[in-house]
């Protein structure tokens, strides 16, 4: 039963943990000398109820465990009931140690007594050893998930201002002539702004210029490559309109005019707009990936990963992701895939720069983030080995009317962490930074509230608090930054969190609640004032039409200054006590 749990937990991605040293002498000293000696713990057929407890009682205390499952198999030799007793009486409502303690008492009859004695004493206990391994992995993709909420998506805006006003002047000339579709050389040049590498391309507008072309990148390649430049033609590969492995400037001219006559005897009057020679990137253990990006009617701008090539759509080894990415979901959607696991090197192929991958999906990401105007995006193949990535062809079709559509997306799922809303500045002569929260603010959290009154508590959340449970201070810090955002502001010099101005709108933006909090020590030098005035400057960047607080009558300051900034101050129709503040923003 323990190999049969085993074997299922590790197919759903569960890992046995290596228990130390001292635990396995310490179980030497309670166990028979034939128990496995290794995980899973075998503590033999004959074990009373006392073996079941001193084995569970080591491995509470063993540091590399953090679920654990004990089994039961009924035999003639010991009472599955009273196991179950003493399992029981360790358990502390579904734990031992702190830690989850999960059950599988084998058997129809024999174990049901068992059963209902550990679903008592709170302790999840299960029918099979597949459900109970089920289970396990329940525990270990939840605190996967829990991880997973403490990164924040960074637009990384002030790393790329440069490639989007590169990449925004080629889409701008694309819309200007009528265009969707970006020609190969346009859509090289708006990638590689966004740090995806790219091979050497050179722009032919005719057959003898190709040859001038080649013969200049032979002199540091030892061959190149001749396609077609077509702005009517997207898929060049279609319609034979590439030519590799040339080694000459007179191949290079003759591959030319191959390409036009091919093009020509599948469509009569086509001609070409030109050629682009490109150096040819030739890496012997290289990998073809692609990146790609389209809209979905329900997620709008999706992220595609995979195996590339000219047989993606067979080999149909790809992952999705939702943008904006960073180096962690990046890396989530390769190893999502078959092919991330070659990446990963096996036999005499060196890993891949796996590094270069994810900042090319990065970047990726970026353009999305900047460009609303994107409507699909490929980039096949993508070759990437431990040299690094490099991105043979480009493949961008824009919607030209929303060219010059702000940033951030507006069709993005998840909405990016606005970094643009970030400042520093002085307040009464004290140094501050001003952001928004991120999820990992949560560690600054317990020294603010420390020097915060009991009072200004009270005054805060209106009643009297003393308890700020792990899970409130995360909701707290978690926000989607679309209906939900907090400001923190930070110590210049400590970067100690000084105070926090929150605002929580409505789905359709019309009405926002804010709240704030400043510390004790830090109240009465303005600070409070500059928070709240950039609340009301990004709710009406944001379209709120309206933010309002409630406010306990008692709070002569903060009624005072919301008068100041041009709040209708009223008493709270329903509650006694309290005072409601409106500000009409928009």
């Amino acid at each position: 039963a323990g190999v049969l749990a085993v074997d299922k937990l590790v197919d759903r991605g569960g890992e046995l943990a290596e228990l130390a040293p001292s635990t396995l002498t310490r179980l030497d000293h309670v166990l028979p000398p034939t128990w496995s000696h290794a995980n899973p713990i075998d503590i033999v057929g004959d074990a009373a109820p006392e073996r079941y407890g001193a084995a569970l009682e080591a491995l509470a205390e063993d540091p590399g465990t953090d679920v654990i499952l004990v089994m039961n198999c009924p035999t003639g030799l010991g009472s599955s009931a009273n196991a179950a007793r003493t399992v029981a009486e360790l358990g502390d409502e579904g734990e031992i140690g702190g830690k989850p303690l999960l059950a599988c008492w084998l058997g129809e009859h024999t174990a049901r007594e068992g059963r209902r004695v550990l679903t008592e004493a709170g302790i999840a206990s299960f029918e099979t050893p597949e459900d109970a391994a089920i289970a396990a992995s329940y525990l270990s993709e939840w605190s996967r998930a829990q991880r997973a909420l403490l990164r924040t998506p960074s637009n990384q805006g002030d790393d790329r201002v440069d490639g989007k006003a590169a990449a925004h002047a080629i889409f701008r000339q694309v819309a200007s002539e009528g265009r969707r579709m970006l020609t190969e050389p346009e859509a090289k040049a708006a990638i590689a702004a966004y740090g995806i590498a790219v091979p050497r391309t050179l722009v032919a507008g005719s057959v003898a210029e190709v040859a001038r072309a080649a013969g200049k990148l032979l002199e540091s390649s030892e061959r190149v490559v001749v396609k077609l430049l077509s702005k009517a033609v997207s898929h060049k590969s279609d319609v034979g309109g590439v030519v590799l492995d040339i080694a000459t400037p007179e191949k290079a001219a003759e591959a030319a005019r191959s390409i036009e006559t091919r093009l020509r005897a599948l469509a009569a009057g086509s001609k070409p707009d030109g050629y682009t020679v490109q150096a040819m990137v030739a890496r012997k253990h290289a990998q073809e990936l692609i990146l790609g990006m389209s809209l979905d009617p329900m997620f709008g701008p999706v992220i595609l990963f995979g195996a590339g090539g000219t047989a993606v759509e067979v080999v149909n080894d790809t992952a999705i992701a939702l943008p904006p990415l960073d180096d962690v979901l990046a890396a989530d959607a390769i190893d999502a895939t078959r092919i991330g696991r070659l990446l990963a090197g096996y036999r005499d192929r060196k890993p891949t720069d796996r590094a270069a991958i994810i900042a090319a999906l990065n970047g990726l990401s970026q353009m999305i983030v900047d460009f609303p105007c994107l409507a699909s995006l490929d980039i096949n193949p993508l070759l990437a080995d431990a040299e690094g990535a490099i991105a043979l062809d480009a493949r961008i079709e824009i919607d030209p009317s929303r060219v010059d559509e702000a940033a951030p997306n507006p069709a993005l799922v998840i909405r990016p962490y606005p970094s643009e809303w970030s400042r520093d500045f002085l307040s009464d002569g004290l140094s501050f930074h001003i952001r928004p929260i991120m999820p990992s603010d949560v560690t600054l959290y317990p020294a603010f509230l420390a020097k915060i009154s009991p009072d200004d508590l009270r005054l805060r959340f209106l009643s009297l608090r003393k308890n700020f449970p792990d899970q409130m201070l995360k909701r707290l810090t978690q926000l989607d930054y679309d209906r939900d955002i907090a400001f923190v502001a930070l110590e210049k010099d400590t970067g100690g969190l000084a105070g926090i101005g929150r605002l929580s709108c409505d789905p359709d933006h019309r009405t926002g609640e804010y709240a704030l909090l400043v510390r004790s020590d830090l109240q009465g030098h303005g600070l409070g004032w500059d928070l709240l005035k950039q609340l009301i400057d990004y709710a009406k960047a944001d379209g709120t039409g309206r933010i309002e607080g409630i406010i306990l009558n008692e709070n002569s300051k903060m009624l005072t200054m919301c008068r100041e900034f041009g709040f209708s101050v009223a008493h709270h129709a329903s509650e006694p006590g309290l005072s409601v503040a409106r500000l009409e923003v928009s």
